[in-house]
């Protein structure tokens, strides 16, 4: 076994039924982002798999090359805590503090496990240009070949 998985957030009680149906409304996968990243490898001529789960955890990995072990993860910056983009809002804030400090947590295990396992992990912010960002990750891809 490779570690302990991070601990949980505290169950949270939406602060209203509108609160409850955007929180339930929030995409996982297939997200502006990351469709347009994909757009973009796929213009380049790179071909992968989407939505693929890591063996023996509960996560999922966005886009993957598994030829050449390389794993790609489109983060949004309020869920991930980008630096640049990731500010806490007002209201519910200690639950939202835990609970973006376990997503972090659980961002970092996996970096660790899926590098432990030979995986190059690559982490691309939802802001990212996708032009930009795919011709990054080719290269990344192509070099593992």
């Amino acid at each position: 076994m490779l570690g302990d998985e991070p601990a949980s957030a505290p169950a949270m009680v939406p602060s209203s039924p509108q609160v409850s149906a955007r929180m339930s409304a929030q995409l996982r996968r297939n997200t502006g982002p990351e469709l347009a990243l994909r757009r973009e490898l796929h213009r380049l001529g790179l071909r992968f798999r989407v939505d693929r789960a890591i063996e023996g955890r509960r996560r999922r990995v966005d886009i993957v090359f598994p030829a050449v072990r390389v794993a790609v993860f489109v983060d949004g910056c309020f869920w991930h805590r980008c630096p640049m983009h990731g500010a806490l809002p007002k209201s519910n804030r200690d639950w939202r503090e835990a609970k973006l400090s376990v997503n972090v947590a659980r961002d970092r295990d996996t970096d660790r496990v899926l590098t432990i396992d030979g995986w190059k992990v690559v982490r691309v912010w939802e802001h990212e240009d996708s032009v930009i960002a795919a011709k990054a990750l080719a290269q990344v891809v192509r070099s593992r070949r």
